[in-house]
């Protein structure tokens, strides 16, 4: 028994509470889980008159009793508690010191009325034990203390309504009926004496009390009878708080989770002689009970393995089903709290479970913003994945328009799968966070697109100037700045056009596609531009080529033979003109239709320098190209200025200047090869002293086929030496090959006519047939040194070749 009841000292007798053994007593009997189920009892009287014995007999409880064989004096000491046994609901049991004891005295009644308070306030049911032959006394049934205690109790502004059972103890044989009014009577004059506030003068005793009376047989004479009739009076606490109970229409019950707070509170305000309003002390009761029970439910929650998982997943990836199950997590932790501050002041329990929601919400937060920002990322990624596909299928914008619009609706369907149901965050932010990096994506895009675009119509515009400027260029003719102008309108317009059927899904602006347009043809312009500056950088090549090429072949492109009978001085005034001409072209650049000058400046200054009708020196004319400029032409369109093409031509003649006198060199020794026989007049002088000499020869045969001989040999060296061919290319060169050839050629003879007599001599035709054909298989390359001037022109003629005495 004693281990079910858990006894345990409350108050001391100098009146110090034990909080912690109240702790302890309701960890226990698990007083918390009781909720408003639960009864408090109490008994008060005078000492050593058997409160405790009534207590053990009528709840099962182990305080301890009065020895009647030790004397009468004081067992109970302050106040104790105690678990009823077998009683539903729980219900509490305090046993109080006894009244009027010799031990406190008589002027020490502090402590009584002390504790005959405190069991009014956290009673539902008190007990007032009294001797029979005490009623109807003025100074007897604790009426004194009763007085004080109704005065006291009037401090109250709403006083919970409490049950007051009188025990009329030692019954005599006066009948209970005649017993009780007397009783009644007594305590409605106490309630009618004792001083009221404004508020309850007209108050009833009803409202506050609900007085009932019970007598009971001696212990000590009718010990059989007292117990039954004690086990009749337990039967009156079963559900005494049921309505019909004992205690079923008590009011303010403080929930048994708060018990041991609310009788702390309870005992230092009457220890400190205050006010007890019992309304502001359920009020505060409330608070701190509802305060440590969010704060213990924080705490749950946030050792709740469940939410460390769901924290732990969302700092790494967005987690799906998120708000339902964190919803599900909030809502049964405000569910616990719900039912453990049920019973509490309802404004209190309310205001304390905003604050716990509030505590709860800032310590998900920060996972949910998390959670948003995965979210957004995913949404991101997954954003930029399908545009990529949807711009090989659709154009530009409509991609753009239609893949920004469906993934933030997916965006808003994931906030919507995150979002808690017991907050409404707003999500605006993070959606307009995920529009702005969308929108930037599209932009980056946007500008790639149209850069490669740009790219490739400005490649396609340059592969379609680059060659055919430089083309026209090389050929300097009057045409060739109009015909690069068409080229240019003609390509420009072609790549224009593309670009603008290109950029149209993209869906510009105006401006900036118009922007786009004119930066285009500004590059067809750069590209013309640039070639024009690079071929104007090798203009003294180009000028030099055409002159070679002019002077040194005829109108049929084939290399001249200056044979005597060409115009040296022509072709070179020819050949230089056009190499003018093709200064003249370079000079500037020539996009727009504005006329110049620059080809009849350079014409007067630099071919026609000897003007008909000047022969007066004192005439200064003054230099055309003695200048930085050319007129009308600006200086970001010039490309060689006069002082330049001044300085050019010089350069320019001065390299040419050599294959002019070269040319004139070659064509006198082609005079001179020509004219290698004797003058008429010799030939003459020849036959007529020479007479007799050709008649000699004609009288003796021998001579004549000696001669014959000795011409077929030289003629045979004739032949295989090409001499007619040497002697083309001047004296001095013929005489230089020839000298080199001469052995060879006549050991090869030789060699022919020795295996010419090794063969049979059937074959005498034959023979000489092949000794009058001479073959030659030389195979090698032959310098030609031709008239055009330069010293590194060189004919190669690779193969065999075969001259017979007829050809030649």
């Amino acid at each position: 028994m004693g281990d079910a009841c858990f006894s345990t000292q409350l108050i001391d007798g100098d009146g110090v509470f034990n909080v912690s053994g109240l702790e302890n007593f309701m960890k226990d009997v698990r007083l918390g889980e009781c909720g408003l189920s639960y009864a408090v009892v109490s008994i008060m009287g005078p000492q050593s008159s058997g409160k405790s014995t009534l207590l053990n007999h009528l709840f099962g409880t182990n305080f301890r009793e009065m020895d009647a064989f030790r004397g009468r004096s004081q067992t109970t000491k302050g106040i104790w508690l105690a678990k009823a046994q077998n009683i539903e609901p729980c219900t509490l049991v305090m046993d109080l010191e006894g009244t009027d004891g010799r031990e406190r005295g008589e002027d020490d009644t502090a402590f009584e009325k002390q504790s005959a308070l405190f069991a009014l306030a956290v009673s539902d049911i008190v007990l007032i034990n009294m001797w029979c032959h005490d009623i109807g006394r003025e100074q007897a049934a604790n009426k004194p203390l009763l007085k004080t205690v109704f005065q006291v109790m009037m401090r109250l502004f709403s006083p919970r309504k409490t049950t007051l059972l009188f025990v009329i103890r030692d019954k005599s044989r006066t009948p209970l009926e005649n017993l009780e009014p007397i009783l009644r009577e007594d305590i409605q004059k106490i309630w009618d004496s004792v001083p009221k506030p404004h508020a309850h003068k007209e108050t009833p005793l009803s409202e506050f009390f609900d007085v009932q009376v019970v007598a009971l047989s001696s212990y000590e004479e009718k010990e059989e009878l007292f117990k039954q009739q004690v086990s009749d009076l337990r039967d009156r606490f079963q559900h005494s708080i049921a309505p019909g109970g004992l205690a079923g229409d008590r009011r303010g019950v403080v929930p048994a989770s708060g018990f041991s707070f609310s009788s702390q509170e309870f005992w230092k305000v009457i220890k400190e002689n205050k006010d007890l309003d019992l309304p502001a002390h359920k009020v505060m009761v409330a608070t701190v009970r509802c305060e440590e029970i969010g704060n213990e439910k924080v705490a749950s929650f946030t050792a709740d393995e469940e939410w460390q998982q769901f924290e732990e997943a969302v700092q790494h990836d967005f987690v799906p089903g998120f708000g339902k199950k964190l919803s599900s997590l909030l809502d049964r932790c405000l569910s616990e709290y719900d039912m453990e501050a049920i019973y509490f002041d309802e404004g209190v329990r309310s205001s304390k479970r905003q604050q716990l929601e509030s505590k709860l919400l800032q310590l998900v937060n920060p996972a949910y913003q998390s959670l948003l920002g995965h979210l957004r990322t995913r949404t991101l990624e997954a954003f930029k994945e399908s545009f990529d596909k949807a711009l090989e299928k659709e154009g530009f914008a409509v991609a753009a328009r239609n893949c920004s619009q469906t993934f933030l609706e997916k965006f808003e369907k994931g906030s919507e799968d995150a979002a808690i149901q017991q907050v409404n965050w707003d999500t605006s932010k993070v959606k307009d966070k995920l529009r702005r990096d969308i929108e930037a994506h599209i932009a980056s895009v946007r500008a790639t697109k149209l850069s490669e675009l740009c790219a490739k119509y400005e490649a396609q515009l340059t592969k379609a100037l680059a060659e055919p400027v430089e083309s026209l260029l090389d050929s300097a003719s009057e045409d060739t700045w109009p015909a690069i102008r068409k080229l240019l309108q003609r390509e420009t317009k072609t790549a224009v056009s593309g670009l603008e059927s290109a950029v149209s899904a993209f869906e510009l602006d105006e401006a900036s596609e118009k922007e786009l347009l004119v930066k285009l043809e500004k590059h067809g312009r750069s590209v013309v531009e640039s070639k024009a500056k690079e071929e104007a950088g090798r203009v003294l090549i180009r000028m030099k080529d055409r002159f070679s090429t002019l002077f040194s072949r005829d109108a049929d492109s084939m290399p001249r033979v200056w044979t005597g009978k060409e115009d040296i001085k022509a072709i070179t005034k020819t050949a230089r003109s056009a190499s003018m001409k093709l200064l003249s072209t370079m000079a500037a650049i020539r996009l727009e239709e504005d006329g110049d000058n620059i080809e009849n400046t350079l014409s007067l200054a630099l071919v026609d320098t000897k003007k008909p009708g000047t022969t007066d020196r004192s005439i200064q004319i003054s230099d055309p190209l003695a200048s930085s400029s050319w007129e009308t032409v600006a200086e970001e369109k010039t490309l060689i200025t006069p002082v330049q093409c001044k300085n050019l031509w010089r350069q320019f003649k001065a390299e040419t200047e050599y294959t002019v006198t070269q040319a004139i060199a070659a064509q006198e020794a082609n005079k001179r090869n020509n004219n290698w026989l004797p003058p008429p007049w010799a030939l003459a002088a020849m036959a007529i002293l020479g007479f007799n000499e050709f008649m000699t020869l004609l009288r003796n045969p021998l001579y004549l086929f000696a001669i014959f001989v000795i011409y077929l040999v030289g003629k045979a060296i004739w032949v295989q030496s090409e001499i007619g061919r040497e002697f083309q290319h001047g004296f001095l060169p013929a005489i230089l090959s020839l000298s080199t050839k001469f052995v060879p050629t006549v050991m090869n003879i030789l060699k022919r006519l020795a295996d010419a007599g090794q063969e049979p001599a059937a074959a005498p035709d034959r023979q000489r047939e092949l000794e009058l054909q001479p073959k030659s298989t030389r195979n090698g390359s032959y310098s030609n040194v031709t008239s055009a001037g330069s010293s590194s022109v060189t004919t190669s003629e690779i193969g065999p070749e075969y001259s017979s005495p007829v050809a030649q």
